[in-house]
């Protein structure tokens, strides 16, 4: 199975702001809907209680929300205490590709323990203020694969670029 995160990173590295993203890129929420759609998705409590009620679970997905109060309830999705279980429940169910989507914490809990395969990463041409910062990525350990730009338009208040990275093999010494 291959482990992909997926996120939008300001060029700071601010992923959020006060529970919420800190841009409208309605091109990205397309995006993620897209690469996502037909996947088991792994999310942290805080970021999935962050997604408006109308849209959770998100559709047409495996929602897994990771969370450590084992009396938490997620209606529609499966709620388990760690970001393993929720990897091991994916590979269980054959998942082809399992998304880990957020937030910081998560973020960082995967790629700290190199988890994770494959960046889906859609970074935001700006610095903006922010509370969440996604982890800074070694460009040692990456290779991009993919690289998509969108200029600022009437809909979209920043620049953005869609990139893809894969993590390199590691030669053996």
């Amino acid at each position: 199975m291959i482990v992909s995160a997926i996120a939008a990173v300001a060029e700071n590295g601010i992923i959020g702001r006060n529970g919420d993203l800190p841009w409208h890129l309605p091109d990205d929420l397309k995006y993620f809907q897209r690469i996502t759609r037909g996947h088991h998705v792994i999310t942290g409590r805080l970021n999935y209680e962050s997604i408006p009620a109308k849209y959770r679970p998100l559709k047409d997905r495996v929602n897994i929300v990771v969370s450590r109060n084992p009396q938490y309830e997620a209606p529609g999705a499966i709620v388990v205490d760690s970001l393993g279980a929720g990897l091991e429940l994916a590979h269980l169910e054959r998942e082809p590709e399992a998304f880990i989507i957020g937030g910081g914490q998560i973020f960082r809990e995967a790629l700290t323990m190199r988890l994770v395969d494959r960046l889906y990463l859609t970074i935001v041409h700006a610095d903006v203020d922010g509370d969440v910062r996604f982890p800074v990525v070694d460009p040692d350990e990456w290779e991009e694969v993919a690289r998509e730009r969108h200029e600022r338009d009437e809909r979209h208040a920043h620049a953005f670029s869609f990139v893809v990275l894969e993590r390199r093999v590691r030669q053996a010494p």
